[in-house]
């Protein structure tokens, strides 16, 4: 894949979560394509065990949202049993976006200004003394748990309530490949490791070859670290996964190329 096309931009975030960064791209000149990498579908219905948590949401001191997704799918979960908040619980973002989403119910946030990751976010003066606190992570299934790990060695007692499950991309792996190579894509924006992840199972090791000149943006030094094991081109790592830091890495990689 030619250098030259490091203005053809694919944006792999699952479906209805690509616009605000496609039109700040856009905006910004470039030629954008969409094809999500990730699906993500609430559970059907929860276990005994996590109703009994939301029944006694209000007996914890902390809750946390890994995610805009885990707030997209928890917050419904925990309406449908408190209609009314419980009041004097901390509620924590991972990140600014997050935040946002979890003030639009209402809520007060504690949330990392610059290091938007778990490791910012367990930095929070709030988790510093936490020994017999109860907590609960509001996350997708699987993932990440040094959140959890960490919280338990602080002397917290730590709940995971898991309230959505990640999928594969309804994409077959020729009409991804096609895909790259009509849109003589230039630069993919990976949204996390398990976008990237199911990217490279979609492509196969002739086919990563062929495409090995593609730039890949990452939102962290985590799914870097992860891309840079690929036979892709660089690895560009944005400050964060928010569409501000995610175009400002694009814009940065590009101007410094020539384009």
């Amino acid at each position: 894949m030619a250098q030259n096309n490091l203005g053809n931009v694919l944006i792999t975030r699952p479906a209805g979560q690509a616009e605000g960064l496609r039109v700040a791209a856009e905006a910004a000149g470039y030629c954008v394509y969409e094809q999500p990498l990730l699906q993500l579908e609430p559970l059907a219905e929860l276990p005994a065990q996590q109703r009994q948590q939301l029944l006694n949401l209000d007996n914890y001191q902390h809750i946390i949202f890994v995610s805009g997704n885990a707030v997209r799918f928890g917050i419904a979960f925990i309406e449908d049993y408190w209609p009314q908040l419980p009041v004097g619980l901390n509620w924590y973002a991972v990140g600014a976006a997050t935040a946002a989403l979890l003030r639009s119910h209402g809520l007060e946030v504690h949330a990392p200004v610059q290091d938007m990751s778990s490791e910012g976010l367990l930095a929070l003066q709030p988790l510093q003394a936490v020994s017999g606190h109860r907590v609960l992570i509001v996350r997708g299934e699987g993932g990440r748990t040094r959140l959890r790990e960490e919280l338990l060695q602080r002397g917290a007692q730590v709940d995971d309530f898991p309230c959505y499950r990640r999928l594969p991309p309804e994409v077959t792996a020729e009409t991804f490949a096609r895909q790259l190579h009509d849109w003589q894509i230039g630069t993919v924006m990976i949204s996390s490791g398990e976008g990237l992840d199911n990217m490279l199972a979609l492509l196969s090791a002739q086919e990563t070859t062929k495409f090995r000149d593609i730039a890949l943006i990452v939102p962290s030094r985590r799914i870097a670290a992860q891309a840079q094991e690929t036979d892709f081109g660089p690895v560009v790592i944005a400050d964060n996964a928010s569409d501000a830091a995610m175009l400002s890495a694009l814009e940065q990689w590009t101007a410094s190329c020539g384009e």
